[in-house]
């Protein structure tokens, strides 16, 4: 028999605090990836769950200052019918369209995403790219910490236990574009092989980029950064040659892991050959 762990139903942010401060308590929202591990078959089960459905502090996907915010609460069907996220972040909504069936979507969080911590999250690469910070609360502070510090070990965060992911705030400079593209075993319903998301900041047709990310997730223990593709790309344009060069940088760069899904090698060229698509869409050639 699966074990039940006991779990605590908060119904305020100062309650919810308390509590995670007598002891550890795992948050669990829509319990798509948490639920799996009730069994002990994959992972430790969760000692004492922390039920965060009745926190109204964790809902709502507002703009701020030119800053896209997203409560953890917020689910993928959510995200895919918002029209902030449509009209300011539509990488977020594809990517939230590839988790998944809708009975997925329609309970699992972006902040339960994030928690989880897999390094084929499918949202996390995006926040990796787009500067993404993530607000977390406890008893004793609320502190931001930004999603590329957020990871860093397998499966791992960098939340002490007694905080709770309370937001996402995504930055939206003016002329920035988002790309997003997962490769899976099928084209629905599959975790990610490959997952990437690219950024930069376009000034012209014929100036270079600005501020460019480029994030992976399903190619280490972690989502990760690119940083030597990055430079690459940095005061480039999307031309053939550039695009080419890059491929090359990501594919010496990457050092993918060997899994169930597949080898590192595949791994390696698939997300060159991503990368070097992305580009080619993005210089119209």
């Amino acid at each position: 028999m699966p074990f039940e762990p006991p779990i605590d139903v908060p119904t305020s942010l100062p309650e919810a605090y308390g509590m995670l401060a007598r002891g550890r308590r795992t948050p669990i929202a829509g319990g798509t990836d948490l639920m799996v591990r009730i069994t002990g078959e994959i992972g430790e089960p969760p000692e004492h769950l922390l039920d965060v459905s009745r926190l109204r502090a964790l809902e709502g996907i507002t703009l701020e200052s030119g800053v896209l915010v997203l409560g953890a609460r917020t689910t993928y069907t959510e995200i895919r019918r918002d029209v902030l996220c449509q009209a300011h972040l539509p990488a977020l909504v594809e990517a939230a369209a590839t988790i998944g069936a809708a009975q997925i979507q329609n309970r699992g969080t972006l902040g339960g995403n994030i928690a989880n911590a897999s390094p084929a999250g499918d949202m996390l690469p995006i926040l990796l790219a787009s500067d993404a910070e993530i607000v977390v609360g406890s008893a004793r502070e609320e502190r931001s910490i930004a999603a590329a510090a957020f990871f860093p070990a397998y499966r791992r965060t960098a939340l002490a236990e007694d905080e709770l992911i309370l937001r996402i705030r995504i930055p939206l400079p003016p002329g920035r574009q988002v790309r997003f593209r997962k490769v899976g075993t099928r084209r629905a319903q599959a975790i990610s092989k490959v997952v990437m998301s690219v950024a930069w900041r376009a000034h012209g047709p014929t100036s270079g980029w600005s501020d460019v990310r480029v994030a992976l997730g399903s190619v280490a223990a972690t989502p990760i950064r690119a940083s030597a593709t990055e430079a690459a790309l940095e005061g480039q344009r999307p031309t053939p040659e550039v695009a080419d060069r890059a491929a090359e940088v990501l594919a010496t760069e990457l050092q993918p892991i060997d899994d169930v899904r597949s080898t590192a090698e595949y791994r390696r060229t698939v997300a060159a050959r991503i990368l070097h698509r992305i580009l080619r869409d993005a210089g119209g050639w």
